[in-house]
C-alpha cells in the first residue's frame, strides 16, 4: 500500500501529522491515568463525606478511557505507519467512541467542582454524628483531618455539640507525637481551619486538572480522527 506520486508529499504530512497526534495523545492518557489513579489511592479517605458518587464515578470512568486512550494511540500509530487502512478505520471507530467517554468524564469532573460545596456542608454535619460508632466514618474524619490539617466542618467548634474534639485534630509534633488537644482544645494546639473549606479546595483543584486534562485530549482526539480519515483515503 502506497500514495499515489500526485498525493505522496500531501499524504506524508497527514502520516506523520497523526503520527504525532497519537504520540501527544499517549502522553495525555498516560497523564491522565497518573492523576485519576493518584486521586483514587491517595486521597480516596475524602469520598467517605462527599455525600456524591458523582466525583469518585467521574475519576472511573477517566481512568478506565485513559488506559484505552494509551492502547488506542498505539493502535493508529501503528497504522499510521504501516498504511494498513483496516487499522485506521478500527482506530477511527475507537477513537470516536472513547471520544464521547472521555469528554462526558471530563465535563461530570467540572460539573462536581461547582456542586460540591454545597454538598459537603450537610453530609458532612451528618457524619460528625457517627463518628466513633461507625468505623468506616470515623477513619474518614480522622484521615481527612489528619492529612488536610483541618478540624470540624466550618472550624473546630463543631465537635462540641458530639463530645470531646478528635485526637486527629491535634496538631502533629515531631516524630508522629501530637499536642494535647481534646481537653483543652484552643487555637494553639489544634487545626483551626475547617474540613469543609480545605476540602471543598482540595477537590475542585483536583477536578479542575482531571476534567481540564481530560477535555484537552479529548480535544487532541478529533485531530486524530481527522487526520485518521484523510490518510485512509490517500491509500491506494
Amino acid at each position: 500500500m502506497g500514495f499515489s506520486s500526485r498525493m505522496d508529499c500531501c499524504g506524508q504530512f497527514v502520516k506523520y501529522s497523526l503520527f504525532i497526534a497519537n504520540f501527544v495523545m499517549f502522553v495525555g492518557g498516560a497523564i491522565v491515568f497518573s492523576l485519576t489513579l493518584w486521586t483514587l489511592i491517595d486521597r480516596s479517605f475524602v469520598n467517605e463525606l462527599l455525600g456524591t458518587n458523582l466525583f469518585s464515578g467521574a475519576v472511573y470512568v477517566l481512568l478506565v478511557t485513559s488506559v484505552i486512550i494509551c492502547l488506542v494511540s498505539f493502535l493508529g500509530c501503528v497504522g499510521a505507519g504501516k498504511e494498513v487502512k483496516c487499522l485506521l478505520l478500527s482506530y477511527f471507530i475507537i477513537v470516536a467512541l472513547v471520544f464521547v467517554t472521555m469528554l462526558i468524564g471530563g465535563v461530570l469532573g467540572y460539573v462536581f467542582r461547582e456542586r460540591v460545596q454545597q454538598t459537603m456542608r450537610q453530609e458532612m454535619r451528618s457524619t460528625m454524628a457517627l463518628y466513633g460508632s461507625r468505623r468506616e466514618i470515623t477513619q474518614a474524619w480522622d484521615l481527612t483531618q489528619e492529612r488536610l490539617q483541618c478540624c470540624g466542618v466550618d472550624t473546630w467548634h463543631d465537635w462540641n455539640r458530639y463530645g470531646l474534639v478528635p485526637e486527629s485534630c491535634c496538631q502533629e509534633l515531631f516524630g508522629g507525637q501530637r499536642k494535647e488537644c481534646a481537653l483543652f482544645p484552643n487555637i494553639t494546639n489544634l487545626y483551626n481551619q475547617g474540613c469543609l473549606y480545605v476540602a471543598t479546595n482540595f477537590i475542585r483543584d483536583h477536578a479542575a486538572v482531571i476534567g481540564g486534562t481530560s477535555i484537552a485530549v479529548a480535544i487532541l482526539m478529533i485531530f486524530g480522527m481527522i487526520f485518521s480519515c484523510l490518510l485512509f483515503n490517500m491509500i491506494e
